[in-house]
């Protein structure tokens, strides 16, 4: 089978590369992205590796990089992406690009610095001229009293008073506005009020030097006497971190001292000006610099973690690499190691070699599978060259959402709203989204696009359409011959509300209708009654086949691996014990399907307890049998089923211990000679990994001193309990699209009546009918998208996982492998 039925064969591949070339040779490797390496210094500690100097170094740059990119941010620019490929660069030019970035790094930090410092200080002449220019008011000095004072008591005293030979100081600043009423409070307390503060704010807002941001500042004047007041003033405001300045008393000097720092002003931001020029030169520089000096980085940082999972030969001329490819990649591997050596004059060297591990998984995929392989992978990576589940779960996941969302203008709208995702897929700004939501539903557009298509193929099926019925084709029901024999008159009719309309009468039936459930079941009161037994049965036969079809694919697995002692005594009895009961379950539905008339519906026997009775060995006499001989039929399949028990739990176990004993008994006496051998065919296989759960990983004699026997035993014992337990819950799981079927349809026709009908009837006149309809019908598409798309998809999506990995997977696919992760230097972005 192809590789997206099974995962693609693995091999383990030794590779000898020259030291010369190791380096030209890995990068080659890592832009195909063909190979996963293994690590052969797993004992040897990250820092005393080959090349861990190397890759200090590298991330000393990427810290440069993450600096040099943050100031470019700062500056409100952008980078733009790195033109074309870019490989990654020699070892030699590690030198040259780590002189570069550290010349514009330090250069990028010195101007900013020198801008930084000159912002500063133009803040401060700002701030120092907005003190000068407020109008403050005349300078007033603080009233030096030595009694009480009241109202009739001036603030200033006399001049020719005792105080006359003091000398009124003045304290001036700016402060934040939210400090203003703080340090106001704190000098009037702390100077008892030997003081005269005046406090405005700033009329223009100014620039902060740190962020940037304007910001509105507060000038103040203070007017005081005596040098221990002054003392306290000063260190008030150094506790607020105000910016104090010199103020003069007399106005004529402190207008040639503003006119002194305007022109200060002018001359600072002339060289502020300057340096941003410069600034924007350099980051210029930058823009062309970091992104492909990024690429190539990281690249280069990569290539020497991958060489530190090398080991070096005894010579120390080559090192020694063991990687993870593909069979049908090995051409190309060689290829590869053969150009990355060339010039060294001497060639890398790729063999296979033996493994005694299980290899990884490989499993290639597009846009179209990558959703549906990342369900199945969700489960467990299957085992190395396992059944894939993948290519089924394309048909079946979709189909039985579709079984419990089945409506056709929901699907529409979920088809509509996935095809948009995927005639866009294309265009950057779509791939470039961040929402997390839209990632998750573009990641999933294939799937969404399926889901929508069978939803409305299911729909047409149930025939709803937002829960109305639609009438493709002629109904096979006819009223008219039911008036026309019954003789309905109309006091009848009037008394009479609802009719019934028997098929048993000629006419009134007239055949099934050609697609899906005929409209008239819409009109009729046991239309949920109809519906329930109909998708009540549907749900059972769907699941029975949905989980046959599982134990099926198991044959494949058991063919592959070599294990035909599995098909008779695990596959055989589980499809004797699952049909036997189960299936006979689906036979009893369809045959009373085309038995049972019209006629006899009546007296039709029940399935359910005939089904009862079959596990019972007993009789109803009010039951009659669907036909003959079908209690000795459920009889023999009930002891078949049971027989099939023990053969499930003993076989296997029986079998592998019957083989192990036998290959004691022919084991030679020379064990020399007999290990010789055994490592001469281990030489010639290319793989001795064992895919058998019970040997796995345990290649040629190891295997019998590794039997156990008990755990064998309580394996088998485990699978046997699992699998006869879970047939019985497993088919009563599938009860679920039955049951969210119904749901939806009820939920769809609750949202109808409840806002369309009600709108349809508020206005009778045709401009009422349009001014109602207009809310309503937005309320109604606002809630059907809200809660039968959003919510009702959410829930069917989740049952519809829950029954492929727990009912069909479990069947066949352990899902106990890994991925295998090639070194590349590719971003996948799908």
């Amino acid at each position: 089978m192809g590789s997206m039925f099974r995962s693609e064969e693995v091999a383990l591949v030794q590779l000898l590369l020259p030291t010369a070339a190791a380096y030209t040779c890995v990068s080659q490797l890592g832009e195909l992205g063909l190979v996963e390496f293994r690590d052969l210094n797993a004992s040897v500690s990250a820092f005393q590796r080959r090349f861990v100097v190397d890759v200090r170094r590298c991330e000393e740059l990427e810290k440069t990089f993450t600096f040099l990119q943050e100031e470019v941010q700062r500056a409100g620019l952008t980078l733009p992406p790195p033109e074309g490929t870019l490989p990654a660069p020699p070892p030699r030019e590690l030198l040259r690009i780590q002189e570069e970035t550290d010349r514009l790094a330090q250069e990028l930090r010195n101007v900013r610095g020198n801008q930084q410092a000159l912002r500063a200080q133009l803040h401060q002449l700002q701030l120092h001229s907005a003190v000068l220019s407020q109008s403050h008011g005349p300078p007033m000095a603080a009233a030096h009293t030595e009694g009480p004072s009241s109202e009739r008591t001036p603030l200033l005293p006399d001049a020719r008073g005792p105080h006359a030979d003091l000398k009124v100081n003045f304290v001036a600043g700016a402060v934040e506005p939210y400090k203003a009423a703080a340090l106001e409070r704190l000098l009037w307390r702390a100077c008892r009020g030997f003081l005269i503060a005046s406090f405005r704010e700033t009329e223009g807002q100014l620039e902060d030097p740190v962020t940037g941001e304007p910001a509105s500042w507060m000038t103040f004047v203070i007017s005081y006497w005596g040098e221990q007041i002054g003392q306290k003033i000063r260190k008030i405001t150094d506790c607020f971190h105000c910016h104090v300045f010199p103020y003069l008393e007399q106005e004529e000097a402190r207008h040639a001292v503003l006119q002194q720092l305007q022109q200060q002003s002018e001359e600072l931001q002339e060289v502020l000006g300057e340096a941003e020029r410069f600034l924007s030169q350099v980051l210029g520089r930058v823009q062309q610099l970091l992104p492909p000096g990024q690429v190539q980085i990281r690249k280069m940082k990569a290539v020497y973690l991958a060489l530190n999972q090398c080991s070096v030969s005894t010579t120390h001329k080559c090192l020694i690499a063991e990687v993870w490819c593909a069979t049908r990649d090995l051409p190309t591997l060689q290829q590869a190691l053969q150009d990355g050596s060339s010039e060294a004059g001497v060639s890398a060297v790729a063999h296979r070699i033996p493994s005694r591990d299980m290899p990884p998984t490989l499993i290639r995929t597009n846009r179209f599978t990558a959703s549906f392989q990342g369900i199945v992978d969700a489960y467990g990576v299957g085992r190395y060259r396992e059944v894939n589940p993948a290519p089924y779960t394309i048909i079946t996941f979709p189909f039985l959402f579709a079984v419990m969302f089945g409506d056709v203008g929901h699907g529409l709208l979920m088809f509509l709203f996935a095809l948009a995702m995927v005639l866009t897929e294309n265009r950057p700004a779509v791939k470039a989204a961040q929402n997390e939501i839209w990632q998750t539903f573009f990641g999933g557009r294939y799937l969404l696009l399926l889901m929508g298509l069978f939803s409305i193929y299911t729909g047409f099926i149930y025939n709803e359409c937002f829960s109305r019925a639609t009438t493709i084709f002629p109904s096979g029901w006819s009223v008219a011959a039911m008036a026309n024999q019954s003789g309905w008159s109309d006091k009848y009719l009037s008394q009479h509300p609802m009719l019934t309309l028997n098929p048993n009468i000629t006419g009134v039936f007239l055949g099934p209708y050609p697609f899906g459930i005929d409209p008239i079941w819409s009109l009729a009161t046991n239309h949920l009654s109809f519906l329930n037994s109909f998708k009540m049965k549907m749900s059972v036969i769907l699941g029975v086949t949905h989980m046959a079809f599982g134990v099926f694919l198991s044959i494949f697995n058991h063919m592959h691996f070599g294990q035909a002692h599995r098909l008779l005594l695990e596959t055989l009895p589980e499809l004797i014990f699952l049909l036997g009961l189960f299936g006979y379950l689906v036979f009893l539905i369809v045959y009373k399907w085309l038995q049972v008339s019209a006629a006899s519906a009546s007296t039709a026997p029940s399935i359910l307890i005939h089904f009862i009775n079959m596990f019972l060995f007993a009789q109803s006499p009010t039951n009659q049998p669907l036909f003959h001989g079908q209690e000795v039929v459920q009889y023999v399949l009930v002891v078949l089923a049971l027989a099939t028990v023990p053969i499930l739990l003993l076989g296997t176990p029986l079998y592998l211990l019957r083989q192990h004993r036998h290959r004691n008994t022919q084991r030679r006496p020379d064990k020399d000679s007999d290990k010789l051998l055994a490592s001469s065919d281990a030489s010639t296989s290319e793989n001795t990994w064992s895919p058998d759960e019970e040997k796995a990983g345990i290649p040629g004699d190891d295997e019998e001193a590794e039997f156990v026997p008990s755990e064998v035993f309580m394996h088998q014992a485990i699978h046997t309990i699992e699998f006869c337990l879970g047939c019985i819950s497993n088919t009563a799981s599938y009860l679920r699209l039955w049951a969210l079927s119904l749901a939806h349809a009820q939920l769809s026709e609750v949202l109808w009546a409840m806002v369309m009908r009600i709108g349809l009837g508020m206005g009778r006149e045709m401009g009422v009918a349009a001014v109602v309809l207009v809310p309503v019908f937005a309320a109604f598409a606002v809630l059907t998208v809200a809660i039968l798309l959003v919510m009702e998809g959410l829930s069917a999506f989740l049952h519809a996982l829950r029954l492929h990995w727990v009912e069909f997977q479990n069947k066949f696919y352990s899902g106990t492998g890994y991925k295998l992760s090639p070194f590349t230097f590719t971003v996948d972005n799908e």
